[in-house]
């Protein structure tokens, strides 16, 4: 357990300093990690690994995403006026798909994550411009969407980044803002989403045994511990790097995650 511990809190360290510079959840980073770190120190069976992994991964969101959005909101770059449509929409689309995750295989879990996270990446690296062109839709369209994605977020236990950047992007919100607003939605996707997983998870996993629902707490105390002092030095380097630099970074982070699950 304190091997579990240890490499937890390197994990969370790596994670917050992606959340805040790219605005990502770092369920991209979590969920590979513990779905190879749980079966191996005999904590769960296999064939459970990639739901507690979502499980634990949005929970920990929670936290990472939080200090992300914070030192976000203190550089201007989160845009509530987009920010609450993109909330609401992503808290219904959340929780829905949260509970009733459980229903969907571990395998089918992972080609769909690497094969939505390889079609951003590609999307991220051919893009030459700082946004997009198109313009952004009224609140409730721009809700709708984000229920949707939000859903994949929450099945898939990614946070909100990997999928809301490049559409805000997409949407001519500048990639700063965009960030922002992203970590923004990670919060309600990581909320509501553990809710679902707890409540479909409470007949399957034990308290006395480290679980509520299917969010194992000993990892996600570890991960909580170091991302949350990471997060606002991400957010800072943010300021300073060009924006187009930063869309490649994006790409080229998600290119290798989508490889690693689709051949793991």
């Amino acid at each position: 357990m304190l091997t579990v511990i240890l490499i937890t809190l390197v994990l969370g360290a790596i994670v917050g300093f992606l959340a805040g510079l790219l605005g990502i959840g770092g369920g991209l980073i979590i969920v590979p990690a513990l779905v190879m770190l749980l079966p191996a120190y005999g904590i769960i069976a296999p064939e459970d690994a990639m739901l507690v992994a979502i499980a634990t991964s949005l929970a920990s969101i929670i936290v990472t995403a939080s200090s992300s959005v914070l030192a976000h909101h203190r550089r201007g770059n989160v845009p509530w006026s987009i920010a609450t449509a993109v909330l609401i929409g992503a808290a219904i689309g959340a929780v829905l798909v949260g509970y009733f995750a459980h229903l969907v295989s571990g395998d089918i879990l992972k080609r769909i994550f690497a094969a939505a996270v390889l079609l951003l990446s590609l999307r991220m690296l051919g893009s030459r411009s700082v946004a997009g062109n198109k313009t952004l839709p009224n609140n409730g369209w721009l809700g709708f969407i984000s229920s949707i994605l939000a859903g994949i977020a929450s099945l898939l236990g990614i946070g909100g980044g990997a999928l809301f950047v490049p559409m805000l992007n997409y949407f001519s919100v500048d990639m700063r803002r965009a960030i922002g607003c992203a970590a923004a939605s990670g919060i309600a996707i990581a909320v509501f989403g553990s809710i679902g997983y707890v409540l479909a998870g409470w007949q399957h996993y034990s308290l006395a045994d480290g679980f509520v629902g299917y969010v194992y707490l000993p990892v996600l105390a570890g991960i909580v511990a170091t991302s949350v002092f990471m997060a606002p030095i991400g957010a800072r380097l943010t300021q300073r790097l060009p924006v187009l630099v930063i869309k490649r970074v994006f790409g080229i982070f998600l290119i290798l995650v989508a490889a690693k699950m689709m051949f793991s």
